[in-house]
């Protein structure tokens, strides 16, 4: 029983103690990355709660299979680490159109029909806030396809990013 209370007490203690950070009410940038070819998006982000914020990011990607742009919206979670330090997790989705280039199948050309996709998104990653408007982050966002072409149906693609956000 007096482990119990000591334990109670502990974590009430350290619930308490956590000090929520302030997020920003916006923050406009990039984030560059992708787990095949090169992908760029603009990356706008809007505080919804003190802790909480909604991320819309309108990108395009571009690989030697296909070319693709899309759109993602992410509801997170953002809590203190140390410091400027956070880090945050959060989940969303989006939809996109993707065109493929021609290629070979059984030595003839073919070109594969493109179009639109839908994906749902889960998001986890930490990001550092200067003394200074600047916000840098590094996140993993791993995409489920649900909806579109064969490639992007039933898929699951990691997205790995790095952030760079002005601040206001």
């Amino acid at each position: 029983m007096k482990i119990l209370k000591t334990l109670s007490f502990l974590l009430l203690f350290g619930l308490v103690s956590l000090q929520a950070q302030e997020i920003s009410n916006h923050a406009i940038g990039l984030r560059l990355g992708d787990s095949d070819g090169f992908g760029a998006e603009i990356s706008y982000q809007k505080q919804i709660k003190r802790t909480n914020r909604l991320e819309l990011d309108l990108g395009w990607r571009d690989s030697r299979e296909y070319d693709a742009f899309k759109i993602a919206v992410v509801y997170q979670w953002v809590l203190p680490i140390d410091g400027g330090f956070n880090w945050y997790y959060g989940v969303g989705g989006g939809l996109g159109s993707v065109d493929f280039e021609p290629r070979f199948r059984d030595d003839e050309p073919f070109d594969p029909d493109g179009g639109l996709f839908v994906f749902a998104a889960g998001n986890i990653g930490i990001e550092y806030n200067f003394d200074f408007p600047l916000l840098l982050s590094l996140d993993f966002r791993p995409e489920l396809g649900l909806i579109g072409y064969s490639d992007f149906d039933d898929s699951l693609d990691f997205d790995i990013a790095l952030g760079v956000r002005y601040q206001f």
